[in-house]
């Protein structure tokens, strides 16, 4: 299955970059949509972070949440990113992106890892996912002052429920800080050669 996994991953990726067909870029880039998570899912999610079918697998992934959160990511984003920074810059968003902005930047990412510079679309994707999840930081953090600043919570149910969810968040953010490492290290890997 491992074998399958890098084969079909690395098919994929020469395939669309020797075609350079627009019909055929639009097809990969709707992969998931047209053949389903989990027909992708069964080739790639067990592969290991720093290999192409386990970085192609978080692309996918990362353009599938992009698109189907769009709202919740443009404000998260705007929390984790208030003013442009070299994140900014290297994701290739403004400081207060739309809804539409998130889904075309979700877009570029994973074709611009087939179409251009790989590492580079992997380093967009690390920024972006970095920026995101400091924003669930802020949230989290957000969440619990208020209730602190409004008296503190009115039962221990309600603290248990915001706590809860500032947790989630948390957990997500680390989530997120995780798949943003794997990415850059899956840059480097490429620019040396060795993601395979």
């Amino acid at each position: 299955m491992s074998e399958m996994s890098h084969l079909s991953a690395a098919a994929l990726l020469d395939r669309v970059r020797h075609s350079e067909d627009p019909e055929v870029v639009q097809r990969v880039l709707t992969l998931v949509e047209t053949v389903g998570v989990d027909e992708i899912a069964e080739l790639w999610s067990d592969a290991e972070p720093d290999s192409l079918p386990g970085v192609l697998w978080r692309l996918y992934m990362l353009r599938t949440w992009m698109r189907s959160n769009r709202d919740a990511i443009a404000r998260l984003w705007r929390l984790g990113e208030p003013v442009a920074t070299t994140a900014s810059a290297i994701a290739g968003v403004d400081q207060a992106p739309t809804e539409d902005d998130i889904v075309r930047l979700a877009d570029s990412i994973l074709s611009g890892a087939f179409v251009g510079d790989f590492a580079v679309a992997l380093e967009r994707a690390a920024a972006f996912t970095d920026v995101v999840a400091l924003g669930l930081r802020v949230e989290a953090r957000r969440m619990v002052s208020r209730a602190d600043a409004n008296g503190g919570f009115a039962s221990s149910s309600d603290e248990k429920i915001v706590r809860t969810k500032a947790a989630r968040l948390m957990h997500t953010s680390a989530n997120l800080m995780t798949t943003a490492k794997a990415f850059q290290h899956g840059a480097n890997l490429w620019r040396r050669g060795r993601l395979e």
